[in-house]
């Protein structure tokens, strides 16, 4: 279980993963590119109605289909991953290797790609994003993470890009918040060059603010669009925090991890050791 402390401002949020019942519905129709100059506005009487990963119970994780399936149903905000192809492209998805939800072992001419990598103080073997081009990811196919799920999606599905996650929140008819992770980034960083010595963090900012992402939570500019950015790594929070103002969000994992960065780990006794950590 994830327990998410908003930064600096204390945010109360209960995210909530969209889980469908398997309909032969058709899928909301994907992004118009229209304008929609009347949008009904972000909600803000109750907590947040947060599709983690998209409506992944009954579409494949992460998905543009997913995506869409989560904002026909409601939610106030999609949740993505980020990670970075090897070129430098954003892209969306939840692990760093390629295994357990892509059809990757079906691509023979990729076999060769496998490695392995310390991660998070951990020797992981698989196939993984960093390892490949943009192209080469796009030639992959998305399925579901657990069995239990509707299978009837598996293989229909590309991987999809940040910025093709944002379009789909900024095409919908009514204001669609964006709670992106920066995930992994003390991997990435070791993984992915960036001209001029840029950061996956950087980066991930400059995608933001092309698309005019900004302002501190209920800021005027920030109810037009929403977004929270979140972290498992409290630098990658305190680096973002002198580029962006948007809020942040320090997630917390099990107490018996430690933050990939910072060697914490965050017990009931001292559960605000990450906030000690971070100075705004």
């Amino acid at each position: 279980m994830k327990l998410k402390m908003a930064l600096p401002h204390f945010v109360a949020i209960i995210c909530l993963s969209l889980v469908a019942v398997c309909t032969a519905r058709p899928f909301y129709p994907l992004p118009s590119k229209t304008s929609h100059p009347n949008k009904q506005p972000l909600q803000t009487s109750r907590p947040y109605n947060i599709a983690h990963r998209g409506s992944n119970g009954e579409i494949p994780e992460e998905t543009t289909a997913a995506y869409m399936r989560a904002i026909e149903e409601g939610t106030d905000f999609i949740e993505t991953d980020i990670l970075s192809s090897r070129d430098g492209v954003l892209i969306c998805f939840h692990d760093v290797i390629l295994d357990y939800i892509t059809d990757i072992v079906d691509h023979k001419e990729f076999a060769d790609r496998k490695r392995t990598y310390e991660v998070q103080g951990h020797n992981m073997t698989g196939f993984f994003t960093v390892d490949f081009t943009l192209k080469e990811l796009k030639q992959l196919r998305v399925k579901q993470r657990c069995s239990f799920r509707d299978q009837q999606y598996n293989g229909k599905f590309p991987i999809i890009t940040f910025e093709e996650f944002i379009s789909i929140a900024l095409d919908a008819a009514r204001v669609v918040g964006i709670y992106p992770e920066i995930k992994n980034p003390v991997f990435i960083n070791q993984h992915v060059k960036w001209p001029g010595g840029k950061r996956f963090e950087d980066k991930f900012v400059e995608t933001l603010k092309k698309y005019e992402y900004k302002g501190s939570y209920m800021s005027e500019h920030w109810l037009k669009q929403p977004i929270f950015i979140q972290s498992f790594a409290p630098t990658s929070l305190v680096y973002t925090s002198n580029l962006t103002d948007s809020p942040k969000i320090l997630l917390i994992d099990d107490i018996n991890i430690p933050t990939q960065d910072t060697n914490q780990v965050c017990v009931p006794s001292e559960c605000n050791l990450p906030i000690q950590f971070i100075r705004w």
